[in-house]
């Protein structure tokens, strides 16, 4: 916390990650106040993020777990089984090798896959979650679920837009 701000107000701990918490100083927490919160302040100056602003990392993570590819990739991962990647290319029908390992490439830099190598003849890749992968892969499985339980009322909403701009 910047020394400058001098206002009374209250501390409170806001974690950088997803999910409940019975711990709210836990390792990685941020503490800021709530006036700040209130008030809407800049917090990057104070070590919080804000993923509407221009320059926050945030926005790195949600445009590649927006990719279709990657999104396909965290739920085809998700049950935890390594998998190869023919095996990937396979499961993900439609998915070019350079765009297949331009995903594997990315999600391994972030932290949410480990590539494995074998030393065999020819060598053997397996890519597999990380925790945090895991956690990303059970999130898009949740949005993966809804699509295909909605997908009757996407359609009919299509259609109806469609007739809709084609009558005037």
């Amino acid at each position: 916390m910047r020394a400058d701000i001098r206002t009374p107000c209250q501390w409170v701990a806001v974690r950088p990650m997803v999910g409940p918490s019975d711990n709210s100083a836990e390792e990685g927490a941020y503490l800021i106040s709530r006036f700040l919160m209130d008030t809407g302040f800049d917090l990057r100056k104070h070590g919080g993020v804000d993923v509407f602003l221009r320059d926050c990392p945030t926005r790195a993570v949600l445009e590649l777990i927006a990719s279709k590819w990657t999104m396909l990739v965290l739920v085809a991962l998700e049950d935890g089984r390594p998998m190869r990647f023919a095996e990937l290319r396979r499961r993900l029908d439609g998915v070019t090798p350079k765009v297949l390992t331009q995903t594997l490439r990315a999600l391994e830099r972030e932290g949410l896959l480990t590539r494995t190598v074998f030393p065999t003849v020819p060598p053997r890749v397996e890519y597999q979650l990380t925790k945090l992968g895991q956690e990303a892969g059970g999130l898009v499985q949740s949005i993966t679920d809804w699509s295909q339980a909605n997908i009757a009322a996407f359609q009919m909403a299509r259609k109806t837009f469609d007739e809709r701009e084609t009558q005037g």
